[in-house]
């Protein structure tokens, strides 16, 4: 059975514009959500690295807020840390970034929380015993919320050539060690002129593969089991992380994590704005980012890979511009459904 998928065309660069296709498709959408009274709303968002620009903007998350709580829900924002250097390596920079770029309570009208703690570290562990993904942390509410809303700024991406809704959730949804082990299979090691000595990642190490020699931390390859937390518990980015995945196994381990996390929520709503859609993801897009795609329009649906599939669809017809690698995320789309992540097949309805 086909999944529906929702869709208002926008081209248009105009703030105003865009905001009003956006509340439009609301209005269509609105009767279809149903929350109990009082019910925590987690929204999931990416306000992208400092240098971003065109990342989410906080209109859209104001007019879907108050649109749940129309619902006599309570909806908050939340994103986790990430695993490179910037502001938004723990919670306190992390917010501050958010506070900048009017993601505040004050412009949005809900409240934005790091969901994983101070540094990345807080959380449930998961045994998953998959074949590339052995265990995974995540934020302790998934699992205990029965509803969650995912809004995605649709981008490119340096390994699988597509960023939406997917990636949102694996990424965006788990721990810094998690993120860890989805971007690599090769085991941590120390970077020495960045290393302090500080010995958090020896407290922190499950198995005791690290130690301190000259002032300088030290990883056992064979006794190290690759979790990633020591990753986590450095504060001055000394552990190396080796970005040069092969792209389809990066792809299946985001399809692994982001389907075990979805499978604890009853209620799903995704989002995919595809404006401004960068060669590069938001993590790393700046004011001279390349632009990919023609800006498109708003996306819904409640399976993220229909929607996810569709959005790549239309956006490769509409821009005319080849997608960069779209042999790798259509491999990753195939995964996906094999997994039972959502369908391939879709009806588009156009708003």
């Amino acid at each position: 059975m086909k999944s529906d998928v929702y869709f208002i065309r926008i081209n248009s660069k105009d703030a105003e514009v865009r905001l009003e296709g956006f509340k439009k498709l609301l209005h269509k959408l609105a009767p279809s959500f149903v929350f109990e009274e009082n019910e925590f709303i987690p929204v999931k968002l990416t306000i992208g690295d400092s240098a971003c620009v065109y990342n989410l903007n906080p209109v859209f998350l104001k007019a879907l807020v108050l649109e749940l709580k129309n619902k006599r829900a309570k909806p908050f924002l939340f994103d986790t840390c990430v695993i490179y250097s910037g502001e938004r390596q723990n919670a306190v920079d992390h917010l501050n970034l958010a506070q900048s770029k009017g993601f505040g309570h004050s412009r949005v009208e809900a409240p934005f929380i790091i969901a994983d703690g101070l540094f990345g570290q807080d959380g449930r562990e998961y045994v998953l015993n998959e074949d590339l993904i052995k265990a995974i942390k995540v934020p302790s509410f998934i699992g205990m919320l029965n509803s969650l809303v995912v809004c995605s700024h649709v981008t490119g991406h340096i390994v699988s050539g597509f960023a939406a809704g997917i990636k949102n959730v694996a990424m965006g949804m788990s721990s810094r060690a998690t993120k860890q082990v989805q971007h690599s299979s090769l085991k941590p090691s120390i970077i020495k002129n960045k290393c302090t000595g500080c010995g958090c990642c020896v407290v922190v190490c499950p198995v005791k593969a690290i130690t301190l020699k000259d002032d300088k931390s030290v990883i056992d390859q064979d006794t190290c089991i690759g979790c990633g937390e020591c990753i986590s518990a450095c504060k001055s980015c000394a552990v190396y992380i080796n970005w040069h995945e092969d792209p389809l196994i990066f792809c299946k381990r985001m399809n692994t994590v982001a389907n075990f996390i979805l499978s604890k929520f009853k209620q799903k709503l995704f989002f995919n704005f595809a404006f401004d859609i960068t060669k590069g993801c938001d993590c790393e897009s700046d004011k001279n980012a390349k632009m990919i795609f023609d800006n498109c329009g708003i996306f819904f649906s409640t399976d993220v890979l229909s929607l996810d599939k569709a959005t790549s669809d239309v956006i490769s017809d509409y821009g005319k511009i080849s997608h960069p690698q779209k042999a790798v995320h259509e491999e990753m789309f195939k995964h996906a459904a094999q997994i039972g992540l959502g369908n391939l097949e879709y009806n588009l309805i156009q708003i």
